[in-house]
């Protein structure tokens, strides 16, 4: 712990917006959460190869109604009803995003943009959100004969 009693990671959780997955420790992070009342949501986006994909695994994790809208606009007005439906804030993390995947770079650009907004929306509000993207780089090129994984595993 230092100052106030919050360790840096909790400051940073507080503060809002995108934390570096590099050298993030994911128990730490549930931890800090936990501690600070702060509603946690991990999206697995590893089986995800497109953005409809990408946005049902977060649609998934923060339990949104079956009339999501399936588009950006309707990520960010689930963001911040989720964010508004907790008491102070949420965390997101987006679990093996594969931004390196053609079909997700500029996809995964936008979907980070839109988790931006709905951060800043978040502190517009008294609220929090933060949110961790770890990118997974390309996903790898299937073998013949071997099925893809599918959906509802989580890694």
């Amino acid at each position: 712990m230092t100052r106030n009693g919050q360790s840096t990671l909790q400051r940073q959780l507080l503060r809002g917006g995108a934390l570096a997955h590099e050298g993030l420790d994911k128990k730490a992070v549930v931890d800090a959460a936990h501690e600070l009342g702060l509603a946690l949501f991990v999206a697995n986006c590893d089986p995800a190869r497109s953005r409809s994909a990408v946005l049902r695994a977060i649609v998934k994790a923060v339990d949104f109604p079956e009339y999501f809208g399936g588009n950006l606009d309707a990520l960010y007005d689930c963001l911040c009803d989720t964010v508004l439906d907790h008491k102070t804030g949420v965390v997101l993390w987006l679990y093996k995003l594969h931004s390196g995947d053609p079909a997700l770079e500029e996809d995964s650009a936008l979907i980070e943009t839109v988790c931006s907004d709905a951060s800043d929306f978040a502190r517009e509000n008294g609220r929090v959100f933060a949110y961790v993207i770890e990118h997974a780089g390309k996903h790898p090129d299937p073998e013949p004969g071997v099925a893809a994984a599918p959906y509802g595993e989580a890694h």
